[in-house]
């Protein structure tokens, strides 16, 4: 068995399904894309096709391979995100089938099944019954990779910012101790930013806690901030067994 240490970095990347109205959050997709191909950092993201997710997903495919690139899907998202419909009742693929390729498994399996598609633009994307099971497989390919893994968080909408709370939370727990990043873009993050002050103001973050959640104003810092990263001292030191 390789070496943690030798493994690469997993980053689990947490975005928007839409462009969104300022052209900069989806240059800082492809911008991001382009340092984590420098980097030889794997991706981890929601499996979405449009929007931000689409956009990272597709430009690191391009620069480092569709082995770079793991999307992790709901089953019930599949029916409202382009580029799954192409599968047909047969399971197969009919924009790969040409090129000899076909889903191992399809989407017509059961709602509580995990299914496997082949590699694509997209990269390998695994499709999951719920909304649990693919936040808990996102977290556990981060935390069976190599130095400089975590979680980075673009701008995005309700889900999002769910998400990168959620793994702030389990950090705190002790759940795990990877970095977690908040590209802050054009002050996309800033309310969010100022609550974790005010909480810790108000106590009901620990100073210590209050620096779980990293800012990075350029996607250039990212990067450095997931490999730089300490874990808090207010941390619970808890014992999660297996998680």
């Amino acid at each position: 068995m390789a070496n943690k240490q030798d493994k690469p970095a997993v980053v689990c990347v947490f975005c928007g399904s839409v462009e969104g109205k300022d052209p900069s959050h989806m240059e800082t997709a492809r911008a991001l894309a382009q340092e984590f191909h420098k980097n030889n950092v794997q991706l981890v993201y929601g499996g979405g096709t449009n929007g931000l997710m689409g956009e990272l997903a597709r430009t690191l495919v391009t620069l480092s391979g569709p082995q770079a690139v793991h999307g992790v899907i709901p089953r019930a998202l599949v029916k409202v995100e382009p580029g799954y419909d192409s599968v047909n009742k047969d399971g197969i693929n009919k924009d790969t089938a040409s090129a000899g390729k076909a889903h191992e498994r399809v989407v017509k399996d059961p709602m509580n099944s995990t299914t496997l598609l082949e590699e694509s633009g997209y990269g390998t994307t695994t499709i999951v019954p719920d909304m649990h099971t693919r936040k808990r497989l996102m977290a556990t390919k981060v935390m069976e990779g190599g130095p400089g893994s975590g979680f980075v968080s673009l701008a995005g909408g309700f889900g999002t910012i769910e998400e990168v709370m959620e793994m702030t939370t389990w950090n705190q727990l002790g759940i795990h101790q990877v970095g977690v990043i908040l590209l802050n873009v054009n002050g996309y993050w800033d309310g969010l930013l100022a609550w974790v002050r005010n909480a810790v103001k108000e106590g009901y973050i620990s100073p210590e806690n209050g620096k779980i959640l990293v800012e990075a104003k350029d996607v250039k810092e990212v990067w450095p901030k997931l490999v730089e990263y300490k874990v808090s001292n207010g941390r619970l030191q808890l014992n999660w067994g297996e998680e």
